[in-house]
């Protein structure tokens, strides 16, 4: 699981000054983390890789308007949650829910044995994948950053800029709607 919110000191104020080593502690702290959010809701990865890095060319021009460095990961999550709403508004709410799902296939040798272990996991992930891919987009977005950012329901908040309690609502349904299609699997 990846975690975003830690208490690791970050060279957020080095960024603001300009400095590019800080800019690459950042960018290297959050890629991965923010890839995994993002491609998990646009569901490609070219259209993943693409926003992400909008993100961070929004992040380095606007960085100034961070008023709390200790907050950058929300804040920079929240950038990339509006580049994916963005994102949706030009392709179209209908398309975007059907997009194509990451054709990511795996770079082993084809004459490489796999592991059995890694396969069950493999299917067990795409399946958990396909139920999650059913969820709406806000359940799905709570569900991304609560458990596998670990941030919590006010930083959710900051990021969705949606309010507490409706995040709060947005977790509670989401939860129930993903066990419910979990009991309803063969």
């Amino acid at each position: 699981m990846l975690a975003v919110a830690n208490t690791e000191q970050l060279p957020v104020a080095a960024a603001r000054n300009g400095n590019a080593r800080a800019w690459d502690a950042l960018f290297r702290r959050y890629q991965l983390p923010l890839y995994a959010y993002v491609a998990e809701l646009v569901r490609h990865e070219q259209t993943a890789l693409d926003l992400v890095q909008e993100s961070f060319i929004a992040a380095s021009r606007h960085i100034a308007t961070l008023t709390d460095d200790a907050r950058f990961g929300s804040w920079l999550f929240s950038i990339a949650h509006q580049k994916v709403v963005q994102h949706w508004r030009k392709r179209g709410r209908e398309s975007a829910l059907f997009a194509e799902v990451d054709e990511t296939l795996d770079d082993r040798p084809a004459d490489e044995a796999i592991p059995s272990e890694w396969i069950i996991r493999r299917e067990e992930e795409e399946r958990f994948l396909a139920l999650l891919a059913k969820l709406p987009e806000p359940h799905r977005a709570v569900l991304l950053l609560h458990y596998l950012e670990d941030f919590s329901l006010e930083e959710i908040a900051t990021v969705t800029g949606a309010k507490i309690g409706t995040i709060k609502s947005r977790l509670h349904y989401a939860k129930k709607s993903l066990r419910q299609l979990l009991e309803e699997q063969p």
